[in-house]
């Protein structure tokens, strides 16, 4: 076997797993390992902060498929990056978090920057690799590696320290990756059969359909059955937007068109869905998931299987394999539903052009709160534009090639209703765990991943301050984003719960701040303020074109009523009950 250091054979294999990039902030922790990172061809991008490191990593990831990486310094730095991981992990990013740590002869001791570096990450990875003994450096690494690919999420690789240093034997593993197949014989046979009987069958078209680069078998499988096909929440690049069967995404401020199709269905194959809660809730007052269907699902984990909802059948297989295999199925059957083909076809236009007629029309909210908002306005905030119509106005705007990035946050809630894609890989948001500073460093990541796409962040202005200094990341490191900052002074998700159970009454709701375009400019970006509804769409595509022509990164800020969308989580608050008497006027 080769002989070499244990840092050595930690470099050796990520250069054998494809890394070429690192996210994180330098430090003495692992500094032996990484400065022989430029030799091996490993780029590491210093960040401003280390949460915007592992967002990095994570979209990184999911604009390639492959592993992203993150790492930081033992203790405070590698635990800024748990919210991050915790992004990556209900995303299902293959992100490698590597947690150098304290040195084995000072453990225990409440040294400088100690911490118990494994349990603080346990709950939002899917594999934890300690390594124990310096001569299984690349057996650990190449391990947390393989794990992220095959558990379909993030990895610790934990290493004291000290264990970077000595000589060892080692040979370098080969990677190891898994062929997931199309499931069992008899659960595809069931599932064919139950497609082939159906009057009016609908697929939700899920993440699983992304990762497994699967949108054409999905495409195929929909045109052989002639049906509607929805997105999973927060998956609008899991089926291309301009198919006429396309009927747009699920969840929280959806597509109603999706909403009033998937009703209708006897048949929902769910294609490479979990079907998390969140994304089918009730929405637009349509609680909308069919009662009586019966339900495929298809998921890579077999613990997703039956998890949320009740299925008839359940398929323990990859996306695209499980679709090929159940087209080759159904090709060799008559299916039922050929005979009503055209007017499903005629009913899935309708009610997509219904939508699309809605969403034209729908400028302002029309709650009781948004209406005071608008007529109480005065002055320069007279001016200021409707989160919607600004929405819409980007939608117009955005290239065909795009990747969009959404934070958590109202508008940028809303925004689902209106970002449509042609191809996977384009759409990254928080999923389920919901954090804000999210999108900045997220779409970062993805540039640095895919520099030959036009990138762009969407924030409202709460979660943008959380990590706008990241601006300067991508000028410093030549990785230029577009970024859409929502100015609208205030906490708006939260707030419209304030509205709705609380009263009006407003705590910690506000926001006051300077100008975001004044301060990209102090980071070295283009800052653009847009308070005109005809320059919105001006804004974006100068901005995009100076971002592939001339690797420049704009911030738009965009002056933003504050009229608040369907609130984010009705279903979580009832209204207040006071006991105490100095409390009862507070119902």
């Amino acid at each position: 076997m080769p002989r070499m250091t244990p840092s050595e054979a930690f470099v050796e294999t990520l250069v054998a797993n494809g890394v070429t990039d690192i996210f994180g902030i330098m430090g003495s922790a692992f500094m032996d390992a990484m400065d022989i990172f430029a030799p091996a061809g490993i780029r590491l991008v210093p960040v401003v902060h280390e949460q915007g490191a592992a967002h990095m990593a994570d979209g990184y990831s999911r604009a390639t498929g492959r592993h992203g990486v993150v790492i930081g310094q033992n203790g405070p730095g590698i635990s800024n990056c748990v919210t991050a991981v915790a992004a990556a992990y209900w995303a299902h990013s293959p992100v490698v978090m590597i947690t150098p740590e304290t040195g084995t002869m000072g453990m225990g001791l409440g040294g400088f920057q100690e911490a118990h570096q494994l349990p603080m990450f346990q709950e939002f990875v899917k594999y934890q690799g300690h390594v124990n003994n310096p001569n299984r450096m690349a057996e650990y690494t190449a391990r947390c590696f393989d794990r992220a690919i095959s558990e379909i999420g993030p990895t610790q690789l934990n290493i004291p320290r000290d264990y970077f240093y000595g000589d060892i034997n080692v040979d370098i593993p080969k990677p190891m990756r898994l062929d997931r197949g199309a499931g069992g014989e008899d659960v595809q046979r069931e599932a064919a059969e139950l497609l082939a009987g159906a009057k009016f069958p609908v697929i939700l078209s899920g993440g699983g359909v992304v990762m497994a680069e699967a949108v054409d078998d999905c495409v195929a499988l929909a045109e052989r059955l002639g049906c509607p096909v929805v997105n999973s929440y927060l998956h609008n690049d899991s089926f291309p937007a301009s198919h006429p069967q396309w009927a747009g995404p699920l969840g929280y401020q959806g597509s109603k068109a999706g909403m009033k199709l998937i009703e209708k269905a006897d048949v929902v194959l769910a294609l490479g869905s979990r079907l998390g809660p969140f994304g089918t809730l009730p929405q637009h007052g349509m609680d909308y998931w069919p009662k009586d269907a019966k339900i495929i699902q298809v998921d890579a984990d077999h613990k997703m299987l039956g998890l949320v909802k009740p299925i008839s059948v359940g398929i323990c297989g990859d996306a695209g394999a499980t679709a090929r295999a159940l087209l080759s199925r159904l090709n060799d059957m008559t299916l039922d539903c050929d005979a009503t083909r055209d007017d499903r076809m005629a009913t899935t236009k309708k009610e997509k052009d219904a939508w699309e007629a809605e969403l034209d029309a729908w400028v302002h909210e029309t709650d009781d709160f948004s209406q005071d908002m608008i007529a109480e306005a005065e002055g320069e905030d007279g001016s200021w534009l409707a989160p919607r119509q600004v929405l819409r106005e980007l939608e117009k705007a955005m290239p065909a090639d795009v990747m969009v990035s959404t934070d958590i946050g109202n508008i940028n809630s809303v925004a689902n209703s209106y970002l449509r894609f042609e191809r996977p890989r384009s759409f990254f948001a928080p999923m389920s765990f919901g954090n804000c500073g999210y999108a900045l460093p997220t779409m970062i990541g993805a540039k640095c991943a895919a520099p030959e796409r036009p990138a762009v962040a969407y924030a409202g202005d709460g979660a943008w301050a959380m990590s706008m200094t990241e601006v300067m990341t991508a000028v410093r490191h030549n990785i230029p984003v577009t970024a859409v900052v929502f100015h609208n002074r205030q906490w708006g998700a939260e707030k419209k719960n304030q509205v709705d159970f609380y009263g009006r009454r407003f705590v910690a709701g506000e926001l006051e701040n300077e100008s975001f375009a004044e301060m990209a400019r102090a980071m070295g970006a283009e800052g653009v303020t847009v308070d005109q509804y005809g320059d919105v769409g001006k804004a974006l595509s100068s901005a995009i074109d100076a971002q592939m022509n001339n690797g420049k990164t704009t911030v738009i800020e965009v002056m933003c009523n504050r009229e608040l969308g369907d609130p984010f989580r009705r279903d979580a608050l009832s209204k207040p009950v006071r006991h105490l008497a100095k409390y009862k006027d507070y119902v």
